[in-house]
């Protein structure tokens, strides 16, 4: 086999396998000073003491709940490491519906701004008996307390 021939065998399956590569999703462009979620949760996880404060930009994905906050998460598994949840209390959900003009349930497919502060927050697993267990994950959250905090993106 010649050199060239071998350097051509080996040159064109490398230049088909660049075809497949993984491509990011292209992001729509954002306002001055807005932080899309996968940065702001990498900012949280930089200071998770602090967090980051601003103004965040984000699609709503999913909105599940328990017995005390209503979420409404960037990504369709909250447990997915980019995830963003808000965090609502269920007494601000009827202002808040009222401040956006839209059910809260209705958000889901919707992008939105929300300013605030994104902490890391540890989540235990909870065992068969109801019990945190030593198993755990970090989310990023925002805790919406105020209506004036979220509003719809144009």
């Amino acid at each position: 086999m010649t050199r060239t021939s071998l350097l051509a065998s080996l040159f064109i399956p490398l230049l088909l396998a660049s075809g497949c590569a993984h491509r990011q999703a292209v992001q729509a462009p954002q306002a001055p000073g807005v932080i899309v979620a996968d940065a702001a949760v990498r900012a949280a996880q930089d200071d998770p003491a602090r967090g980051i404060t601003g103004t965040f930009a984000l699609k709503v994905q999913a909105i599940g709940s328990d017995q005390r906050m209503l979420y409404l998460s960037s990504e369709r598994d909250y447990r997915h490491p980019l995830n963003i949840s808000l965090a609502i209390s269920p007494t601000l959900q009827p202002a808040l519906e009222d401040t956006l003009g839209v059910k809260l349930a209705t958000l889901q497919g919707r992008r939105i701004l929300v300013n605030g502060t994104a902490r890391r927050v540890r989540i235990a697993f909870i065992s068969g008996n109801g019990q945190p267990s030593n198993k755990y994950y970090y989310q990023t959250q925002i805790r919406v307390t105020d209506p004036g905090q979220v509003q719809l993106a144009p």
